[in-house]
């Protein structure tokens, strides 16, 4: 290899390292790094992209990337960008009509930001994209001010003021589907204050403050009603209780009493049986003497009655047979008189 072959080689390689280095130069040129409050939207080239709410397919020109990098094609593509950071929106809403017909004020804040999934992502990039910030701030402002006073329409100012959370939901809610056709969601909305120039709100709280003083003092008086009530009852019970602890107490004591009668007329009882102990047993045996002489005497009288009688059937049976002997006889000379005429004949 001669020397011009050697320069030409040298100078091929000098070439080539350029043309690295050049095109290392451009692409990190062209490398865009995105934060992750941050989306970059590479327009110049068409896509295809799937809506994943409806399945359909459209046509884009353009590309996003959330968090991270990618490298822009050079005189085809430009890169924008589209800050994902919270939005804080007052609401200072004046003269709002109610359901009743009383002008109110109402004075809130609302915290919105670019949703993160891809469609909020691109609804926002094509309503939203190289727009000024202070310009996205009145569009999402005039959504949720129509939103707030259609529904002050359909409250009461007692409504309203009474559950300030639950009306904040409902604007949060009833707003939500228009500010996500914009790529807007919600973070935080907040009732700061209400307020009416007609004093209808000052009324109300008065009217309910001589309400709550009013039920205060009945509760008191209730209360003091129910103490007293309380107290009588517990005297009450007291005195029944101590009643029925003397009633006990004298019962027991007449139990005792009478049992203590009882057992002294035991005693005097049985000392009486045994003082005329010998006294009875005497008595006792001299009745049983003429009991016994009574029945020795009945003995004798029943024998001689028996006696009496036997003699008595001994004679009967005597003058029947008497009777009877004699009737026979005269029966039979009757009979042979007969006899003896009817033989003469």
């Amino acid at each position: 290899m001669n020397i011009a072959e050697v320069f030409f080689v040298i100078a091929a390689v000098i070439l080539i390292l350029m043309a690295l280095m050049a095109l290392l130069a451009i692409v990190s040129r062209n490398i865009v790094k995105v934060p992750p409050n941050m989306v970059a939207v590479f327009s110049g080239r068409k896509r295809t992209v799937t809506d994943p709410a409806t399945g359909q397919r459209r046509t884009v020109g353009y590309r996003i990337v959330k968090g991270g990098s990618s490298v822009r094609i050079p005189i085809i593509e430009r890169v924008d960008f589209l800050s994902l950071n919270v939005m804080t929106i007052p609401l200072k809403i004046a003269s709002a009509y109610t359901k009743e017909g009383v002008p109110v004020s109402v004075d809130a804040v609302a915290n919105v930001k670019i949703g993160s999934d891809d469609v909020m992502v691109m609804n926002a990039i094509e309503r939203f994209l190289g727009m000024p910030q202070e310009q996205i701030r009145n569009v999402i402002f005039q959504t949720l001010e129509g939103h707030l006073r259609s529904i002050l329409g359909t409250l009461t100012v007692e409504q309203i003021n009474a559950d300030r959370q639950a009306f904040a939901q409902r604007l949060a809610a009833e707003s939500a589907q228009d500010l996500s056709r914009m790529g807007i969601e919600i973070d935080v909305l907040t009732i700061q204050q209400i307020s009416d120039p007609q004093g209808y709100l000052d009324a109300l709280g008065q009217r309910r403050t001589a309400e709550v003083k009013r039920d205060a003092e009945i509760g008191k008086a209730e209360a003091e009603r129910d103490a007293r009530k309380r107290r009588a009852q517990a005297m009450q019970e007291a005195a029944v209780a101590e009643a029925m602890a003397e009633a006990e107490i004298a019962a027991a004591q007449k139990e005792t009493n009478a049992k203590k009668a009882r057992f002294d007329a035991e005693v005097e009882a049985e000392k009486a049986r045994a003082s005329q102990a010998g006294p009875l047993a005497e008595a006792e045996a001299r009745r049983q003497v003429v009991v016994a002489e009574q029945q020795v005497e009945l003995a004798r009288t029943e024998a001689a009655i028996a006696v009496q009688e036997m003699e008595a059937r001994r004679r009967e049976k005597e003058l029947e047979a008497t009777v009877l002997k004699q009737a026979e006889a005269e029966r039979q000379a009757t009979i042979i008189t007969a006899e003896g005429q009817k033989q003469a004949a």
